[in-house]
């Protein structure tokens, strides 16, 4: 009897030119650091898919945080003439009635272009989009369920990245019909434009709402239970900022906490512990993120998430289990974009061993208020903790002739300067155009350089760039004077 032939073809797992996975790497979410860990991964040549509910591309970020706001903000300064009150007068608007389709039209022209950029970029790379809402199987495997009865298909991945991001968490004491009670998701469906706003939270995302609704004329209160805010920039940059909110009527209760919100017909009560109350047409609650993973069945992956659903990861963006990555919001604090998006780079190369350099330690802060706060490195309060010795270097926008051109006479930048070395510690902009003045003194503390640098450099005029040089030379001179004394 002759024996049987073997097989045309060994087991899977006995092939080792066939791959063990479906993908290289799978990503769950197509947010800032989704994109950012797919396409990093398909430059290296790896086999890579993105999961992504439909109608959520771009996550979070683009579909109703960052992007939408942020064109929100813009939409606002333009439609109110904002920065030009100073040259026109208080009174002074592009648009005198200005509605909630006026500001939201820009909002949705910007949010398809963007999809588009994003599915462009995917296609691009050969990173495949796998629509549909994914749920861990075990470590290695993911159910992705569409949206409609029986739709699902099973993948795996030898590497995972966790990029599903958060939404607005939502006490439980409080009820939402998302038109008098909202959060920052709902705050972007609203039919018109209340004329009295009770902002819960003093976080960047609810000051950022209140000084947008306070530049369209909106009586605004911010109730914050802590009894300062945003305590992680420098202290008089915020000093600055609670001055200009209250020039645009907005009144801050800071140390008071809400016991419960009472909804009419005509408006809203908002009751707070010590019992005040205060009347208002919309309450906008910003009570801080939930990681989006109570779906996502995290358990039987072996991972564990805190109470607000976040991942905890290590240095390289590792969960407890080595393969599975997890990057942005979804880890907690900065939840940036653009740290998020660094976070995804990161991972990839990590999970694929290539080398990579971070630069998280001169990583810029943007606040997306009415004005902008931005700054990167140290404040004055963590210098002094540390007891490192600095110096101050400040340019007052008033004081350059662009600040005057674009009607801009309450912006700041600040220098922290070591007297020793003259290396630059901390810069804090406070102003038009924050967000991006700030890029300056991070490109000099990343490659080391000095405020002599700044006092040397020949500068475009006129410009708000031009503070730079202002600033390093008071900070010079003042350093200058105290070696005299030495």
């Amino acid at each position: 009897m002759h024996p049987v032939d073997p097989p045309s073809e060994a087991p899977h797992d006995a092939r080792p030119d066939l791959p063990r996975h479906d993908y290289d790497l799978l990503v769950i979410g197509s947010g800032p650091g989704g994109q950012k860990a797919a396409i990093a991964a398909a430059k290296l040549g790896r086999r890579v898919a993105v999961v992504e509910r439909r109608g959520m591309i771009g996550g979070v970020c683009t579909q109703t945080g960052t992007i939408p706001s942020k064109t929100l903000r813009e939409a606002v300064l333009y439609l109110t003439g904002y920065a030009m009150r100073g040259l026109y007068g208080e009174s002074y608007r592009v648009k005198q009635d200005i509605t909630v389709q006026d500001l939201l039209a820009r909002t949705h022209f910007v949010i398809g272009r963007e999809e588009e950029v994003i599915r462009a970029q995917l296609q691009r790379n050969r990173v495949d989009l796998l629509p549909g809402a994914a749920r861990f199987v075990d470590e290695h495997t993911l159910e992705v369920r569409g949206e409609r009865r029986g739709e699902h298909q099973t993948v795996t991945a030898e590497k995972i990245v966790v990029a599903t991001g958060t939404r607005p968490a939502r006490p439980p004491e409080v009820e939402f019909d998302d038109r008098r009670v909202v959060d920052s998701d709902g705050i972007l469906a609203m039919e018109n434009i209340p004329a009295s706003m009770v902002v819960v939270g003093a976080g960047v995302i609810g000051i950022e709402y209140a000084s947008m609704f306070a530049a369209l004329g909106t009586r605004v209160t911010v109730v914050e239970r802590r009894p300062t805010m945003l305590d992680f920039c420098d202290a008089e940059v915020v000093e600055s900022l609670k001055f200009h909110l209250r020039d645009l009527a907005v009144t801050f209760r800071f140390g008071e906490e809400v016991s419960g919100v009472s909804v009419s017909d005509r408006g809203t009560v908002t009751t707070l512990a010590s019992g005040k109350k205060i009347p208002a047409e919309t309450v906008m609650y910003s009570a801080g993120r939930q990681g989006v993973t109570d779906e996502l069945a995290v358990e039987r992956a072996g991972l564990e998430t805190d109470a607000r659903g976040r991942l905890k990861v290590d240095d390289q963006y590792r969960t407890a289990v080595p393969h599975i990555y997890a990057v942005g919001d979804v880890i907690g604090f900065p939840a940036l974009a653009a740290t998020s998006m660094e976070q995804g780079r990161q991972a990839a190369y990590h999970a694929f061993g290539e080398p990579v350099h971070s630069m998280a330690e001169v990583a810029p802060f943007g606040i997306y208020t009415i004005p902008e706060v931005s700054y990167c490195g140290a404040t004055e309060a963590e210098l002094t903790e540390q007891a490192v010795p600095y110096e101050v270097g400040i340019s007052r926008y008033r004081e350059l002739a662009r600040g005057q051109i674009v009607g801009d006479d309450y912006g700041m930048l600040k220098l922290l300067v070591s007297p020793e070395t003259h290396a630059l510690l901390g810069v804090h902009v406070f102003g038009t155009s924050a967000t991006e003045l700030v890029h300056i003194g991070q490109a000099i503390m990343g490659c080391g350089g000095t405020v002599d640098y700044l006092v040397d450099a020949v500068l475009n005029y006129p410009t708000l760039s031009e503070a730079y040089k202002v600033a390093a030379l008071d900070a010079t001179n003042k350093i200058r004077a105290l070696e005299q004394f030495a």
